[in-house]
């Protein structure tokens, strides 16, 4: 197994950090303008921005775990946390999006009167921050998923205050109040959306399925016509964040000196690289038929006293 540096991209921390900043201004700034103007929809942006808060502070502890090196303890270091970290936010994401569809059927029923020039005003300075902290993050957001689910969050915030907007300036035309509930249905819609997004994809990494993005068959595919390569089998691929892809399978070869079995080891680490992104790889090279050859084997626990299943084969 070859081991590889990671690190995050310069600034992100800064950059999650004055997010932060700006989206606390923004929070209480809706905060008291959807009190004093009696918008629900302006509310729900503002508990909608409070999610965007958590996110971005979690986000900053997820990037600083998993910068920590590994251990003798967690060897493969602390990228999981920023994995467990973006799950509790969508989970938290969820829980609002409830409570504003739960306000939004109260006020149905009987829309009270807002005030939309105030609702307008506060929903585009809103806009302005949200549009600002998703551009700032959306170069990041490719290679994290914290950063990733702080952008989203900053994104469906934006597209919240657009609806805001919109539903301000209709009501300002028309005096229909009930557009306030309604836009607020949509705010919950798109945060929920972006909850389920996140959740799916940290659920994936706990449960290690393959990513999404390799194509496991053709890999192996891929591999078995490499030179030297006689078969390969027993294929294990899982991430251990979204970012790092990791990969353990067997691999059959001839009978050949170790040093050309290192050659046609490297070949293959280079093919997961270029290929398929994996990075990190455990090959157990074989040069006799192994006993469990199917492509995908079952993981067995080891009972004391038993002789592991592939004690007698030769590795190079």
């Amino acid at each position: 197994m070859t081991l590889h540096e990671h690190s995050h991209p310069l600034g992100v921390g800064s950059k999650l950090k004055y997010g932060i900043i700006f989206s606390s201004g923004i929070l209480a700034l809706e905060l008291v303008g959807g009190i004093l103007s009696n918008s629900l929809a302006l509310l729900s942006d503002a508990g909608h921005v409070l999610t965007d808060i958590v996110a971005l502070a979690l986000s900053w502890y997820g990037v600083r775990q998993a910068e920590r090196p590994p251990t003798h303890r967690m060897t493969f270091g602390y990228h999981r946390v920023g994995v467990l970290i973006a799950i509790i936010n969508a989970i938290s994401i969820f829980l609002i999006a409830g409570i504003v569809f739960y306000e939004a059927y109260r006020r149905w029923q009987q829309p009270p009167e807002v005030n939309s020039l105030l609702m307008l005003v506060i929903a585009v300075a809103g806009l302005g921050v949200n549009i600002f902290v998703a551009a700032w993050l959306s170069k990041e957001r490719r290679g994290n998923i914290n950063i990733r689910s702080a952008f989203w969050h900053a994104l469906g915030d934006a597209l919240a205050s657009m609806g805001v907007i919109a539903g301000g300036i209709i009501i300002m035309i028309t005096g229909w109040y009930v557009v306030d509930p309604l836009v607020s249905v949509f705010i919950g819609i798109i945060i929920a959306l972006a909850a389920w997004r996140i959740l799916r994809e940290g659920l994936k990494v706990l449960l290690e399925a393959s990513p999404a993005g390799i194509d496991v068959n053709r890999m192996v595919s891929v591999l078995n016509r490499l030179p030297g390569v006689k078969d390969v089998h027993d294929v294990h691929v899982w991430s251990i964040s979204p970012e790092l892809h990791a990969m353990s399978c067997h691999v059959l070869i001839d009978d050949i000196a170790t040093s050309q079995a290192a050659l046609v080891r490297e070949k293959i680490e280079q093919v997961l690289r270029d290929e398929f992104q994996i990075g990190h790889s455990a090959l157990q090279m074989e040069c006799q038929v192994c006993s469990e050859n199917d492509l995908f084997c079952s993981l067995k626990p080891c009972e004391p006293g038993t002789a592991p299943p592939h004690e007698n084969h030769e590795k190079h």
